[in-house]
């Protein structure tokens, strides 16, 4: 009776512990649905699923999948199932605005300081009045080239600003428009 005992009390310490899964998808209206069996995820929502694993004690399996699961580094899309990819493509032609805006801005107002300097005091009294109007025409033309670069830098800045808040509702990894 001890020895059978003894035995009851070890076997209750030695019950399997087995892993659950449970999926996750995101539909076209915005509901979070969740299943323990992968064949209830619809087809169009696979390639976006999260799969959780949970320990459980002494439940076996009660199916087994035909295809595993993907793996994580795949299945990261936003809500809408785009990726990484999608994201970088939609930002590259504002991150390129930006740039090339800020450099031709910075080089233009380089220019503009240059040519300002012929305005002062000290060469006002040395140029024509021939030369004064080219020049005055010159720093209007410069202005202008400014004024055109700063609106595509707002332009860019605001876009990005966009993308990067579609990115946050949407649940897309902020890292991707960087």
């Amino acid at each position: 009776m001890r020895k059978f005992l003894i035995l009851l009390i070890l076997l209750a310490f030695v019950i399997p512990a087995n892993a659950a899964t449970i999926y996750k998808w995101v539909d076209k209206e915005g509901v979070v649905n969740f299943t323990d069996d992968y064949n209830y995820v619809p087809s169009s929502y696979r390639d976006r699923v999260e799969v959780k694993d949970y320990l459980t004690e002494g439940v076996a399996p009660a199916y087994t999948l035909d295809a595993p699961p993907q793996k994580r580094a795949e299945a990261e899309k936003d809500i809408y199932g785009r990726g990484e990819k999608w994201w970088r493509e939609e930002a590259r032609p504002w991150k390129e605005q930006l740039m090339e805006a800020t450099e031709n801005h910075e080089r233009v107002q380089k220019e503009y300081m240059r040519q300002a300097e012929g305005l002062s005091p000290y060469n006002f009294g040395k140029m024509s009045l021939t030369q004064y109007q080219m020049l005055s025409a010159r720093l209007q033309i410069l202005n202008a080239e400014m004024e055109n670069y700063q609106g595509q830098i707002a332009e860019a800045n605001e876009m990005l600003s966009k993308l990067s808040q579609e990115a946050k509702e949407t649940r897309a990894d902020p890292a991707w428009l960087e």
